[in-house]
């Protein structure tokens, strides 16, 4: 199924297609059509799936709906609560991704951080609010914001929101949103508090299930490299040569290290370039079509920016930097292994990052194998 065939409104679609997405994961090709018939929606699903765009897209098209239907309502129509500010900047960058040619505003709200910068955007007029429990009800209790004019209501990650300890908050937020709203409701497990929690939220719901994350990564040969931060990229290097693959997908942490990285290949005779937020669209579309083409040999990547490749050959992704949310993790090696192919991750991990490498391994329920070698 492609998303052309979900018949996405066109201004979502062009959107869509500028990020370079073609075929939706099983979690948006079963939850959009259930959110735009405005039904609430339960989903148990893992944040590796896919499930932002399968609640953004619909969502999203359901303003558009109402906007073109009647008068703009006033106040905010969208609530999303997640449990972290990691979540919540990811949400709201989706959000902007697939509404960047509709009219309507976003912003975060999430602790760490002054308050200031957020209220300023709050007072220019928001649309789709995304925040954490806590910086909420600070903002709520002072008299910032309201929830009266809320339409759309999710809860991303329940689960994640019970372990943290933010039920109660939740529980709070909830009863000052309008009865008359549409809900969806997400969580990667379903233990008893949570789906108490689901019922007493949820109108008449449908109920979407897709496989747990770790599954994806069945098929995909993964390593560990431990190693000084420092020795990583002359690691590297004989790795890539060893492994003679006509296609490497390196993923970063950030913009700078994907420029730097992707510069040090190419001075070390491996063709490379980097696809990050801060490069053009077509600087980075010309960049994707090279690595499919096989003009280049290695593709250095943000997470934010490899969203939309989609390369059925690739058979190996090396996690140059360990991603500091787990779920990432699992959603970059699902680059590789795909169509019931064998494909082969290496992540390369310092002494800072075996703490991420940890919950990785946890999520995921398994031990990753050391690398025997003698580059180590």
């Amino acid at each position: 199924m492609s998303f052309s065939q979900l018949a996405i409104s066109g201004s979502i679609q062009r959107a869509l297609n500028d990020l370079g997405y073609t075929n939706p994961t099983p979690i948006q090709s079963k939850a959009i059509p259930i959110v735009r018939q405005r039904k609430d929606l339960l989903g148990c699903a893992q944040t590796g799936t896919g499930k932002t765009a399968g609640f953004a897209i619909p969502v999203l098209e359901l303003m558009e709906e109402d906007r073109k239907s009647q008068p703009k309502p006033r106040g905010i129509q969208v609530l999303v609560l997640t449990p972290t500010r990691e979540l919540a900047i990811q949400v709201l960058e989706s959000f902007r991704d697939y509404g960047k040619y509709l009219p309507f505003r976003s912003v975060a709200l999430f602790g760490g951080v002054s308050q200031v910068p957020q209220v300023q955007e709050l007072n220019r007029g928001v649309d789709i609010l995304v925040a954490t429990p806590g910086r909420l009800l600070d903002l709520i209790q002072q008299g910032l914001l309201s929830l009266d004019t809320i339409r759309y209501f999710v809860l991303d990650e329940a689960d994640r929101m019970l372990d943290m300890g933010f039920v109660h908050d939740v529980k709070r937020i909830v009863r000052m949103l309008p009865v008359k709203r549409q809900t969806l409701f997400f969580s990667a497990t379903m233990p008893t508090e949570i789906k108490k929690l689901a019922d007493s939220m949820l109108v008449q719901p449908e109920t979407v299930a897709v496989h747990p994350v770790s599954s994806t990564t069945e098929l995909v040969r993964q390593e560990i490299l431990f190693l000084d931060k420092d020795s990583k990229k002359d690691v590297l290097i004989p790795i890539l040569k060893e492994e003679d693959t006509e296609r490497v997908l390196i993923f970063t942490r950030t913009k700078y290290g994907a420029d730097k990285l992707s510069k040090f290949l190419h001075k070390s005779g491996i063709s490379s370039a980097a696809i990050h937020g801060d490069k053009t669209q077509g600087a980075r579309q010309r960049a994707l079509s090279e690595f499919k083409e096989g003009k280049i040999t290695a593709l250095v990547a943000t997470d934010i920016a490899a969203r939309g490749i989609d390369i059925d050959e690739l058979s190996f992704v090396v996690n140059f930097e360990i991603p500091n949310i787990p779920e990432t993790y699992v959603h970059r090696i699902g680059r590789t292994g795909r169509a019931g192919r064998n494909g082969f991750a290496l992540s390369l991990c310092d002494s800072t990052e075996r703490a991420y490498l940890k919950d990785i391994e946890k999520l995921i329920g398994k031990k990753i194998p050391v690398r025997r070698a003698e580059l180590v």
